[in-house]
């Protein structure tokens, strides 16, 4: 037990009473934190929804394409290694109650054919045309999926620490506090039916000396 290991003085009294205060306040502000961290992730929660629905279709309508202009074109392996690499993507970050949270910018270009018209189709632009709008979609979804993730983790260890405040340091320091509050009361009573003895022993000696004198 915490109280057993504190020795009872006004010192330690004093300097638990300012630790309880500050384990309350910590406890305060984490579960203040920890509901604007709830705040910010449900929000991003319902636009992960939204499009995971819309990523599921376009991926369905461009593998559908795909699927086409491979079927009219037979393996387009050689035609794909034409595109060139998507440079075109930025991250930053901001913070909410200190947790980074990515902001991806993306600058895409008009959409432009990269590869010879002798040796492909209309299908194949489709399916191009389909695929870039797949990325365009899956540059969003990886900015609020990774922004609910780092929220939820962040939400999960500021949980924790309020609990541990709240079950265990808290509680502790209100034991502590208790127990030295009722050592220093028990030490005063004990002083005080001292002082109260000496007191009724130098008034009955005085008056034993006055009859002496007598």
């Amino acid at each position: 037990m915490a109280n057993k290991q504190v020795f009872p003085t006004k010192g330690n009294l004093i300097a638990t009473k300012k630790s309880l205060s500050l384990a309350t306040l910590g406890y305060e502000l984490m579960d203040k934190k920890r509901n604007i961290l709830i705040r910010e992730m449900m929000a991003q929660v319902d636009s992960v929804k939204m499009l995971r629905e819309r990523i599921t279709k376009t991926y369905e309508k461009a593998y559908a394409a795909l699927q086409q202009a491979n079927m009219s074109l037979g393996r387009i392996d050689d035609i794909v290694d034409n595109v060139p690499i998507d440079t075109g993507i930025q991250v930053s970050y901001r913070s909410v109650m200190g947790v980074e949270i990515p902001k991806i910018t993306y600058e895409s270009d008009d959409l432009e054919l990269c590869y010879g018209l002798e040796y492909t189709n209309s299908k194949l632009d489709y399916a191009y045309h389909c695929f870039h709008q797949v990325k365009e979609i899956t540059v969003i979804l990886a900015e609020v999926e990774n922004s609910v993730y780092r929220l939820a983790n962040a939400i999960r260890k500021a949980q924790k620490r309020a609990n541990a405040l709240k079950n265990i340091v808290i509680p502790d320091f209100e034991k502590t506090v208790k127990f030295i509050s009722d050592s220093l009361e028990e030490k005063e009573r004990e002083e005080f039916s001292r002082q109260k003895v000496i007191k009724a022993n130098k008034q009955k000696q005085a008056l034993l000396k006055k009859q002496e004198q007598i």
